[in-house]
């Protein structure tokens, strides 16, 4: 067994991106003791849960879960939608978008990825007219799909998904609209079916903060009669057998039955809050934690207002300053984890979870870890941010938008 000589007192600071921290109620829950997949009492929770998880998607169509991670959702998204050869337009944001651009790729589709070149396509979110006018310009409507993230944990930026819908129906395009929204689910608004999104995917361990090892489609009727006639090969990932097994509650092969025990406890919990509470307090504490870094001096990764992620918050270090050095410090000094910088921006940021169970004192602690960290890693701060965050989220009109029952 691997010897681990690290033992502070006191809770880990799990403030990544996701996996987040998973609740005490969400862990005693996944402790129960597991029973027969095929037995009554499941055929129940498989009910109860299907039922629970369309009301995060704000959906009224099928939720498919697989035993996967998020990775699994995207593979099943697309091929049960396409064909090898394809073309689709995928729209580079940052790190999770370049990810499944090489999926699509490996499972032999043609993809075509728009976006502003260098690091500026990482700070900014999908251009909803540059679509447009792709699409416009494929008047033999080759182009089969368009594929964005919703929330791209690499940069904390958060895509409108909805122009992009306006974008395609614009154009008079029958494209389908798949969406990544693996880190926004359940911590930033999302609307399935009236933003006319065809295939959803998202996985647990974030907003959901359960661990990782579940992942969804929500899938549109237009997307169900797609899946009749593509030809990328699919057995496990094929929608038809899971949903036709879902009508009983029950699944085609065996689910992770404990997970899904603590699925039933985050859905209770979220839905106990209320998703309009939920994004609010995501909304509050982005906003406080984005007060930090400007009063700290630093720059956040993500260029544009208009776009800010609920979720995280990208920190961009001062030229000389590795990202990664920095959150070594951190985690060595305060056992702390921060998301460390992926692909492009690796070792020029890092990233600041504060989604799912987090709440003010959750934030301040991680900020408190964040500001002693930067100053032992010698980063010369402007101001504390510490102050900054403490006086926004402390003013009485902020404090109205946390709704205590």
């Amino acid at each position: 067994m691997l010897k681990l000589d690290f033992h502070p007192a006191g809770r880990h600071f799990l403030q990544i991106p996701g996996p987040s921290p998973v609740p005490d109620r969400i862990l005693r829950a996944m402790s129960y003791p597991t029973i027969d997949h095929r037995g009554p009492e499941f055929g129940a929770l498989g009910l109860q849960v299907l039922a629970g998880i369309k009301k995060i998607f704000k959906t009224e169509q099928p939720v498919v879960i697989y035993p996967a991670s998020g990775t699994g959702a995207w593979e099943a998204a697309l091929t049960n939608t396409l064909s090898p050869g394809d073309t689709v337009l995928m729209y580079e944001t940052g790190h999770f978008a370049t990810l499944w651009k090489k999926m699509a790729e490996a499972l032999g589709l043609k993809p075509e990825f728009l976006g502003l070149p260098g690091i500026e396509g990482w700070r900014r979110g999908v251009q909803a007219d540059v679509i447009e006018e792709r699409l416009r310009k494929d008047t033999q409507h080759v182009i089969k799909a368009v594929c964005v993230v919703h929330n791209e944990t690499s940069t904390g930026v958060t895509s409108n998904i909805a122009a992009v819908r306006k974008a395609i129906d614009a154009a008079g395009h029958p494209a389908l609209l798949l969406v990544d929204t693996i880190s926004g689910l359940a911590s930033a608004d999302y609307r399935h079916d009236e933003w006319g999104v065809d295939v959803t995917v998202s996985g647990s361990q974030k907003g959901l903060m359960l661990p990782p090892g579940i992942s969804f489609n929500a899938v549109s009727k237009k997307a169900i009669a797609a899946s009749k006639s593509a030809k990328l090969p699919r057995a496990f990932w094929d929608w038809a057998d899971i949903i036709e097994m879902n009508a009983s509650g029950y699944w085609p092969y065996t689910p992770n039955t404990n997970l899904l025990y603590g699925l039933s406890e985050a859905l209770d919990m979220i839905l106990g809050e209320g998703l309009d509470n939920v994004f609010a307090r995501h909304q509050r504490l982005g906003e406080a934690c984005r007060k930090a870094v400007v009063a700290w001096g630093l720059e956040v990764q993500c260029a544009d207002p208009a776009v800010y992620s609920p979720v995280l918050t990208g920190v961009m270090t001062p030229v000389g300053f590795d990202a990664d050095a920095i959150r070594k410090v951190i985690y060595e000094n305060f056992d702390m984890s921060l998301g460390t910088g992926l692909g492009k921006m690796k070792g020029r940021m890092f990233r600041i979870g504060h989604l799912g169970e987090a709440n003010d004192l959750t934030l301040m602690a991680t900020l408190s870890g964040c500001e002693m960290g930067l100053k032992l890693a010698g980063v010369p701060l402007a101001g504390s941010g510490v102050l900054a965050a403490m006086e926004h989220l402390s003013t009485k009109k902020n404090r109205s938008l946390l709704k205590v029952a």
